[in-house]
C-alpha cells in the first residue's frame, strides 16, 4: 500500500506550520525571513505560496514513475514501494540531471555547501506507518497523509460534498503519470 499526501487548498490558512515542521525534521533553519520565501530551495523543502487570499503548497509530488529517478545514472533517487521518492546522498555524483528532469522543478542543490547534495522532500520516509510531519502539524486538516487509494477516496468525497466550493478535479491522478501528492482546490490548477 503506497502512502500519499492529500493537500486541500480550500482549508489552508497559510499558517506555514507545515514548513516549520519540515524544517525541524531536516534540522534546517527556519525564521521569518525563510518563511517569507515562497519557493522550494535547499533550505526549504516545502513552501506555502500566496495568491491573494488563497494559498497553494509546493513540495515534491512523489511521482508514480519519477523522471528524476529515471535520469539518475547512479540510482541516487529511487521510488519506493511505500510511495516516497527518496534520495541517497552516498550514491549522488552531483550531475543534477534530476533538477532538469523534474516536471515540478523540485530537486534543489546545495550550491553553497562544500560537499553539496540534492535536497527534496522524502515524504517522511522514516515514518512508514505514521503521518508526515507536515500533516501532523497542519491545524486545519488541509494536509493529510494516508494510503493513496484512501486519499483519492477522501478527495472525491470532499468534491462531492461541496461541489460549489471546488474545481472538480484531483490534481495528481494523471499528471506526470500520477503522483503520490494529490491536490484539490477551489480554482482551476492553472490559476
Amino acid at each position: 500500500m503506497a502512502k500519499a499526501i492529500l493537500y486541500d487548498s480550500t482549508l489552508c490558512v497559510g499558517c506555514r506550520q507545515c514548513e516549520e515542521a519540515c524544517s525541524t525534521r531536516w534540522k534546517l533553519p527556519y525564521n521569518d525571513k525563510i518563511a517569507a520565501e515562497e519557493k522550494v530551495s535547499a533550505h526549504k523543502l516545502t513552501t506555502i505560496r500566496t495568491f491573494g487570499e488563497r494559498f497553494s503548497r509546493k513540495l515534491c509530488m512523489h511521482c508514480i514513475d519519477p523522471a528524476c529517478a529515471s535520469v539518475c545514472p547512479v540510482a541516487a533517487l529511487q521510488k519506493t514501494a511505500a510511495g516516497p521518492v527518496v534520495y541517497d546522498e552516498t550514491r549522488c555524483m552531483g550531475c543534477r540531471y534530476c533538477m532538469v528532469a523534474c516536471p515540478f522543478q523540485v530537486p534543489t542543490y546545495e550550491w553553497g555547501a562544500r560537499l553539496p547534495k540534492v535536497a527534496k522532500c522524502d515524504m517522511c520516509s522514516d515514518r512508514a506507518n505514521d503521518p508526515t510531519r507536515c500533516s501532523e502539524a497542519c491545524p486545519t486538516g488541509s494536509t493529510i497523509t494516508g494510503e493513496r487509494n484512501a486519499m483519492i477516496a477522501e478527495a472525491k468525497k470532499r468534491l462531492a460534498e461541496k461541489p460549489g466550493e471546488y474545481c472538480q478535479k484531483i490534481y495528481g491522478l494523471e499528471e506526470a503519470g500520477g503522483t503520490s501528492v494529490l491536490v484539490i482546490a477551489a480554482v482551476p490548477f492553472e490559476q
